[in-house]
């Protein structure tokens, strides 16, 4: 019975997965590796803002997209639940976007957990606030992407800065940043959200990138009536520090960073602790006391108002409570340039099937590698247009040839015999320059497209007009020298050479076609290579998922340039060698009719 029922189970087609919202025509799925072959998250964690990077080489779709983004929205691995999100920044043009999701529960370990991503609903309205993307324990987030004015708090609590002095940088690691000089500050006035309450504790965290030592630089700074906690740079180290009023400073160091890179540094402080964090990572930790403060936040600034901060930060964020370390490291994880919390997965249609991999390669070729390929398609078509144009052609000709020297092999007296009388004659005729012209032969067309017959008339024309013959039939009234013979062999090979050339017509365009499709290709596989790592530099999405795409559509120039040079070289290997079959026998022909002639009329 068992054996029964696990058979009709095999034979019942799968129910295939629910579709969130049918007015939605498009999803990809996400799946958050949290392994220890992903982000390393060994601990449940919740509500944790995961940033979402999209650009050309991980989502190719940015014209199914409206142009502002504003019907995407995000779903949980049920397929059912909408999570909280906003978009940061969305670029259509550049095919850059930044989402933050709000991610109720990540189990520690797990490594098939997904979400998807809605798109397509060129009738849905703007959804999701950064307001709901964090939770109410968040006090501070700047994004620092504003194209003008000064940067804006994301939470809820409108903690917006009061001034700024730093530059703004739109291509900083997650969208803008902004680059600090050494002089220039960015402040945060006090608020009730933003202050440190020892029984409760607080969490300051910035991606920073510095290229040089520093000397007691401040990456955040909450400064009140001498007491604060810093999160700086001292050297090439960060450092976490508290300094009571009137106390001595307790001050956590980290190892010396790597310049010029992008880390997330991060300081917990708790009711007996504090803790500084590096890219997710613990570096040390240390007994402390802490006080109710409040106060400035400054960013960039220095210990004792000496030189500043100099290098660049992003992505400023505090919260009233200390984050787990679970926490912190799913965030470097998901917002860093390895990015290996977040694995991209394919596009489905409503339709329920996904798309396929020609179909999602071609959908992450860029406007220059459409350039090209329609470039080779133009190609490809007069290719074919000339190969099935010259091969009915010589088929033709091959045909005619056949006819008539079955006929001329049956003359056994006078050799000019299947030529037309003079009284029937067009006259001196030139040869005919059109691939398709009419048949020469007065019997209809018996020959079709005879080359071996335009050799013959033009042979006996010339024999004819030195010997002074009317018709076909007229005796010869005298004898041809060997110079006659010579001139009528010397018109027959010029003959010969323009039906050669007329043989040849077109085939260079073949020859463009083999040389010129694979360099075309390889071009159009380069510029989407490029386009495809600036997308990548430009976002800081380096793992393998988000090349593969942009490199796989690059790639499909080359495989339309190869589709064009292929087929071109195959036909035009066989139709030149239909060619040299049809002049070789044009070569036999002239020497064996000068022969005949001679031996008739000389």
């Amino acid at each position: 019975m068992r054996k029964a029922l696990l058979v009709l189970a095999l034979l019942v087609p799968a129910v295939s997965q629910a579709w969130w919202s049918n007015d939605w025509k498009f999803r990809k799925e996400i799946t958050l590796d949290l392994s220890a072959t992903g982000a390393n998250v060994t601990e449940s964690v919740s509500d944790v803002p995961v940033l979402i990077r999209l650009h050309a080489g991980n989502f190719g779709y940015f014209a199914d997209t409206k142009a502002d983004g504003s019907d995407l929205r995000v779903v949980a691995g049920d397929d059912k639940t909408p999570l909280q999100f906003h978009v940061e920044r969305f670029d259509a043009t550049n095919q850059l976007a930044f989402l933050w999701v709000r991610l109720p529960q990540l189990a520690g370990g797990s490594k098939d957990a997904k979400i998807y991503l809605y798109y397509g609903n060129p009738k849905a309205n703007a959804a999701g606030g950064s307001g709901t993307t964090y939770d109410a324990n968040q006090s501070l987030v700047l994004h620092l992407s504003e194209a003008q004015g000064l940067p804006k708090d994301s939470t809820a609590n409108n903690n917006n800065p009061g001034a700024s002095a730093a530059q703004a940088n739109p291509a900083s690691l997650i969208a803008g940043g902004l680059k600090f000089a050494g002089s220039g500050t960015l402040t945060v006035p006090a608020s009730g959200s933003l202050h440190l309450n020892p029984t409760r504790g607080m969490t300051m965290s910035a991606w920073v990138r510095v290229a040089a030592a520093q000397s007691d630089a401040y990456a955040m700074a909450l400064e009140d009536q001498g007491n604060s906690l810093v999160l700086g740079i001292d050297g090439a180290a960060a450092n976490a520090t508290f300094t009571g009023a009137g106390k001595a400073a307790v001050q956590v160091k980290s190892a010396d960073l790597t310049p010029d890179q992008w880390h997330l540094l991060a300081l917990t402080i708790s009711a007996s602790k504090l803790t500084l964090y590096v890219d997710g990572v613990e570096s040390g930790n240390a007994a402390v006391t802490p006080a109710d403060m409040g106060g400035t936040l400054t960013v960039g600034g220095s210990a004792g108002g000496g030189h500043g901060l100099v290098g660049e930060v992003d992505e400023i964020q505090a919260a009233s409570v200390p984050r787990a370390s679970a926490f912190l490291r799913a965030a470097a994880r998901s917002q860093g340039t390895d990015a290996a919390l977040v694995v991209f997965g394919a596009d489905a249609q409503q339709e329920g099937g996904g798309t396929s991999y020609f179909a999602t390669t071609m959908h992450n070729v860029t406007p220059d590698g459409w350039a090209v390929i329609g470039v080779l398609a133009v190609m490809f078509v007069i290719a074919i247009l000339v190969m099935v144009g010259k091969a009915i052609y010589l088929a033709r000709v091959s045909a005619g040839n056949k006819a008539f020297l079955r006929e001329f092999t049956k003359l056994g007296g006078d050799p000019t015999a299947l030529d037309r009388d003079e009284s029937e004659d067009d006259g001196d005729e030139a040869l005919d320059q059109s691939a398709l012209a009419p048949p020469l032969h007065a019997r209809g067309g018996a020959y079709g497209m005879s080359t071996l017959f335009r050799l013959y008339h033009h042979g006996v024309q010339e024999m004819r007009g030195r010997i002074g013959l009317k018709t076909a039939g007229a005796a010869a009234v005298t004898s041809l020298t060997p110079q006659a013979i010579a001139a009528i062999r010397a018109t027959m090979d010029a003959t010969q050479v323009r039906l050669t050339q007329r043989l040849q017509s077109q085939m260079v365009l073949l020859t463009i076609a083999i040389a010129g499709g694979p360099f075309l290709g390889l071009l159009g596989t380069v510029i989407g290579v490029m386009i495809t790592f600036a997308a990548i530099a430009a976002s800081g999405d380096v793992n393998v998922n988000s090349i593969a795409p942009g490199i796989a559509a690059a790639l499909a120039a080359t495989v339309a340039g190869l589709a064009v040079a292929i087929p071109s070289l195959f036909a035009y290997n066989w139709l030149n060698t239909r060619i040299k079959s049809i002049t070789a026998d044009m070569r036999v022909f002239v020497d064996e009719f000068v022969t005949r002639i001679a031996e008739h009329y000389a």
